[in-house]
């Protein structure tokens, strides 16, 4: 919960109340359930920029609540997700596995936007495009560093999980091998029934820093955890090591990738 959406929802309440009007009266202006409002006044929910317009119409409030947009814009990334970023930024290499869905730097937009329309509990559209598009700005440092290596690592599964529908598949599968072909990134399919043992206990990223020190990542439902640690980072990398030398070559994995999008 953010204090910027507190303070905002606060706000909206008070001009509300002020105004002698109620959460349901609100929520029929701005077209939004009394409960959906009740969480953007508590700070439970990012208040949108159209609620705060309608209420600032609504309630008389001379632009004042609509200011308060400005300091309460979609977050980009989620917080726990800050510290990776910014290794991403400056890394040397990265190293990434993915056991379920395309990695994120791989992703076509429509894919981005099928994903994050599912999370629960759902995101608001202005946040959704926020995340969409600064996924779509990361990518396109990926393609134009020449210099910083990028290995990929995708399970089968996450090639046959039909995010978005067939339509959106293909293209994905179709941008996967467009991005193959870039002299930065590499891309590995890892078939199905493979080093089980390792492969299913979830995604694992290595970042090489410009001082060629290792750094490692694991991302949960709800968590993300960064290790610098040389023991933890050794694990991690033996870990990611089998799941390569079980993987398809660059060549084999582009064909792999040809014929499940001749399946779908």
């Amino acid at each position: 919960m953010s204090e910027a959406w507190r303070y905002g929802g606060n706000q909206i309440k008070l001009w509300r109340t002020e105004a002698g009007k109620s959460r349901e009266e609100l929520g029929e202006e701005a077209g939004y359930a009394p409960e959906y409002v009740k969480s953007m006044e508590q700070g439970r929910r990012r208040p949108t920029l159209h609620l705060l317009r309608v209420a600032d119409a609504m309630f008389g409030a001379g632009g004042k609540l609509t200011a308060a947009a400005e300091y309460m814009k979609p977050e980009p990334f989620p917080k726990r997700s800050e510290e990776f970023m910014e290794a991403e930024a400056t890394a040397y290499a990265i190293n990434w596995y993915e056991p379920l869905f395309i990695p994120g730097l791989l992703q076509t937009e429509a894919y981005i936007r099928a994903l994050m329309s599912e999370t629960y509990p759902p995101l608001d559209d202005e946040t959704i495009d926020e995340r969409a598009q600064a996924r779509l700005k990361r990518k396109e440092r990926m393609v134009s560093r020449i210099r910083t290596m990028y290995g990929f690592i995708v399970n089968e599964a996450a090639l046959r999980s039909y995010v978005g529908g067939v339509e959106v598949m293909r293209e994905q599968l179709a941008h996967l091998l467009d991005l193959s072909h870039s002299r930065n990134v590499g891309l590995q399919v890892l078939p199905i029934g493979r080093a089980c043992g390792v492969a299913l206990q979830g995604p694992v990223i290595l970042v090489e820093t410009p001082e060629h020190q290792v750094w490692a990542w694991c991302d949960g439902q709800e968590t993300s955890a960064a290790y610098s640690d040389p023991e933890a980072v050794g694990a991690l990398s033996q870990s990611h090591g089998m799941i390569r030398m079980n993987a398809l070559g660059v060549a084999e994995s582009a064909e792999f990738i040809k014929k499940v999008a001749e399946e779908l």
